[in-house]
């Protein structure tokens, strides 16, 4: 099982998030590398019996306060759709992940925290970016998340997320990760850094997680 809500997390600590097609086929996610699942909110008819992230759709109702609530919200939006997301209120954090160039992946994450909302990096930015977005990141309240594509890219955003917290070059964190820096990690420095780098996205999470295995990286 993931940590609890109110457990500091070693570097690894329930990292990897994956999408599942509703609460009963994410009961299977369990680990100590696997946090909350991702489930569409119109998979949800009864209180789930775990921690979820719940995906919204800007074109579906708001969530409603209930007995149950979920650990985060997710929700993914336009540009043009910005402007009404930095004004939603759930009644839990809310990711965003919003659609644009590099040129504004900064300028929204600082958008995103000032309104209280927990930004979400997409895969496929430039390092330049990434870069400057984990910049705005390393001074935020809020902690981020992320997508990638696989291992490698999950090991630059851990290296890259450290180095935005120690004044190393983030750019070159993120084209060469310093895999054992990471392992050198004292438990303080990680649960710093898993303060900001909240939770990856990954296609096969049970996958990446035996490739940081190979890596030398793994949880506890």
């Amino acid at each position: 099982m993931p940590p609890s809500r109110d457990e500091p997390r070693g570097l690894l600590d329930g990292l990897l998030t994956g999408r599942y097609d509703s609460p009963e086929s994410a009961e299977a996610a369990a680990g100590p590398l696997l946090g909350a699942p991702i489930v569409p909110a119109g998979t949800i008819t009864a209180p789930p019996s775990r921690d979820l992230v719940v995906e919204l759709d800007t074109s579906g109702p708001r969530p409603e306060p209930a007995g149950w609530r979920p650990l985060r919200y997710q929700i993914d939006c336009s540009t043009d759709d910005l402007c009404h997301v930095l004004e939603f209120t759930a009644p839990a954090p809310l990711i965003v992940y919003a659609d644009g160039p590099d040129e504004s992946l900064a300028d929204t994450a600082r958008a995103l925290t000032e309104a209280g909302h927990i930004p979400g990096l997409p895969a496929g930015h430039g390092r330049g970016a990434v870069s400057d977005f984990l910049a705005v990141l390393a001074h935020a309240d809020t902690g981020y998340v992320a997508r990638a594509t696989g291992t490698a890219e999950v090991v630059a955003l851990l290296s890259a997320t450290a180095a935005s917290l120690s004044g190393f070059d983030i750019r070159e964190a993120l084209a060469s990760p310093d895999v054992p820096r990471l392992q050198r990690l004292i438990p303080e420095a990680a649960a710093a850094l898993r303060e900001i780098l909240l939770a990856i996205e990954v296609d096969d999470p049970d996958r990446v997680g035996r490739e940081l295995a190979e890596l030398g990286l793994s949880p506890g």
